[in-house]
């Protein structure tokens, strides 16, 4: 007779356990003397500053109003990723001749690390808005574009004839035939998206930029204030997680919806 499995330990104390570990060996390390409590902070420390932050300025402004100016930025190169990358995409799935003009160039730029544009970001814009948009675009366009590409072209054939044979427009077989159709894969693709552009844009912030989170760490990095950058670092993660939530629970109701 086999005996029954163990009970898995519930989610949380693992996640708990995790964390306190992490803490602990964090905590000992900052209190062993091996480096300086500058570059090292406690977990203490860290939360300490982060109170601060958030009431008194620093680098021009509080902490929350260093995030508002990060995410400002991201909407506008996530959403221009979003209205450029789709249609393309879905152009790209309709008219063979689209996807061999579009292709040569796609695959070649796509290639290029979205960090590799701050340069010319920098020389364009300087440090204005304009390149920091431009590097999450080039950071959150290709997983849209492909992801769209990819779920409009494993639509059957026999849709899209048909829909041609009833007289449909090439606009109205775009919007009506293959988007619905990829929405799935567009969503995952959005996931992909928003993470590279959120990444792409604390590069960007770190060179060609005068506000947001990744300036505050620039400017922490220059007065050896560690703790100062771990806040920074703290609330690139958050965001990032919150975002990625957020898009995650779209992405589950379209599948719940679809029978997926």
């Amino acid at each position: 007779m086999i005996a029954p499995p163990l009970p898995a330990a519930p989610f949380w104390r693992l996640t708990a356990a995790g964390a306190i570990s992490f803490l602990a060996l964090w905590s000992a390390v900052a209190l062993s003397g091996i480096t300086a409590r500058a570059f090292m902070p406690a977990p203490w420390d860290v939360v300490a500053r982060f109170g601060e932050l958030l009431v008194r300025p620093f680098a021009g402004y509080v902490l929350h109003e260093h995030l508002l100016s990060s995410l400002q930025r991201f909407g506008m190169g996530f959403c221009l990723a979003v209205l450029v990358g789709i249609p393309l995409g879905l152009l790209m799935a309709w008219f063979k001749w689209v996807d061999r003009v579009v292709t040569p160039a796609f695959e070649a730029v796509r290639f290029v690390a979205p960090i590799a544009w701050v340069p010319f970001a920098a020389l364009w814009f300087g440090t204005g808005i304009g390149g920091p948009v431009l590097i999450i675009f080039m950071g959150a366009f290709p997983p849209v574009l492909i992801n769209t590409y990819r779920g409009a072209k494993q639509v059957d054939r026999k849709y899209i004839e048909a829909s041609q044979m009833l007289g449909a427009s090439a606009w109205r077989g775009m919007t009506e035939v293959l988007l619905p159709a990829a929405v799935p894969s567009i969503v995952a693709g959005l996931r992909i998206s928003a993470g590279l552009g959120w990444q792409s844009l604390v590069g960007a912030e770190l060179i060609v930029a005068s506000s947001g989170v990744g300036y505050l760490m620039v400017k922490g990095q220059a007065s050896v204030s560690t703790a100062t950058v771990m806040c920074g670092m703290a609330a690139i993660g958050v965001v990032g997680l919150l975002i990625d939530v957020a898009l995650r629970r779209v992405q589950a109701a379209i599948e719940r919806r679809r029978g997926i």
